[in-house]
Parts: structure tokens; sequence; C-alpha cells
């Protein structure tokens, strides 16, 4: 299990120059914005607008802090999402525009390069054990509001806001996710896609 302490995160304007994102974890290690196979970071959004364009990339973003936004994605009925939402997936190269329902709001987003990898997120607010089974071959945890608690059959180790843990397939098989009393955090599933 390696963990990614919030302190060392990487910032970098947007793609679009709109704001800026935290990165916290991306593969390959390195990769700039074009030519990562995943990445996985928070943003702050504190105005109105476009999203930046990422051709053959999926996304899934959710709201970790602020009231929310309305997504409006290409032609598809405007999708509002709050704190407490179930996190919402679409193409990263599909037209999309932010609307903020009101003040700034921070995202956590994962991508995903289409043909190479697929993911997941889900929102933990209870612990929970999983198991890396199927084609997962990756599993991050990302901690926020609060101490989160991630351990493997080899090691563990407590998440402050903004940390994240990484557990590989290859080296074990399952962990352990038990947020704090007031702690929410998220947890990412990426698997390699399969070729035809």
């Amino acid at each position: 299990m390696d963990i990614l302490r919030a302190a060392d995160a990487l910032t970098m304007p947007w793609k679009n120059g709109g704001g800026s994102t935290t990165e916290i974890a991306a593969g390959p290690p390195g990769a700039s914005l074009d030519k990562f196979d995943w990445r996985v970071s928070m943003a702050r959004v504190a105005a109105d607008g476009p999203f930046s364009h990422f051709a053959g990339v999926d996304r899934t973003l959710a709201v970790v802090t602020g009231s929310g936004l309305v997504l409006r994605i290409d032609n598809r009925p405007p999708i509002t999402l709050a704190a407490d939402s179930e996190p919402v997936s679409f193409p990263g190269d599909a037209p999309t525009h932010a609307q903020l329902t009101q003040g700034e709001i921070t995202d956590l987003n994962v991508m995903t390069r289409r043909g190479r990898f697929r993911h997941s997120l889900q929102r933990i607010i209870q612990p929970v054990s999983h198991d890396l089974a199927g084609d997962a071959g990756i599993a991050i945890v990302v901690s926020l509001h609060g101490r989160t608690t991630a351990s493997t059959a080899q090691a563990g180790d407590i998440l402050d806001h903004g940390d994240a843990a990484i557990v590989h397939r290859a080296n074990e098989t399952r962990i352990r996710i038990e947020p704090g009393a007031t702690a929410i955090c998220y947890l990412v599933l990426l698997s390699e896609a399969r070729t035809a």
C-alpha cells in the first residue's frame, strides 16, 4: 500500500486555463494531461463555465465541498450535483458546462483513457472491506473532511484530508476502509481495458 500525502500533491492549471486542479495520483507517474492512462484529482470551481475537453477520456465527478453545481452535458437533461449526491459519469469529450448553485465548490474528478483503463467511483461513509476481485487492478482511497484508516493484510495507515492510499492487486487482494466520525472518503477502482 502506497500513501500519498496532500502536502506533496501537484497543483497545475486547468487544460482550458479557467482554474487549477490538484493531482492526487496519475498513471503512468509523471504523465502530462495529454498522456495519462488514468488520473485522480481535486479542483476548486469558483465560477460558471465550460469543462476542459479531453478527447478519448471518460470522467466521473463528485462534489466534495460547497452547495453544488448543475452540469449540462452535451444534449442531456441538466444534472444537479451536491456534496451528498452519487458521482456522475460522462465522456470527457462531450461539451460540458457547469453552473454553480450557490458559491464555490470543490470536486473530485476521476479520468481514464478510453481503451486503456476503466474506472468506478464510490462514496464511502461507513467502514467497509473491499476485495480486489475480477479485473479491478488498482484501488485508491481518498480521505476528505476528517481522518480515514486504510489497511491491508500487510500495512495500515491514517489518512488526513486530501491524503490517498493506493493498493495494487499484484501486491494485496483486500483493503479495509474505516472513515472517522466526521470523515467522508471515496474509493476509486481502476481496471485495464480488455482488448478483443
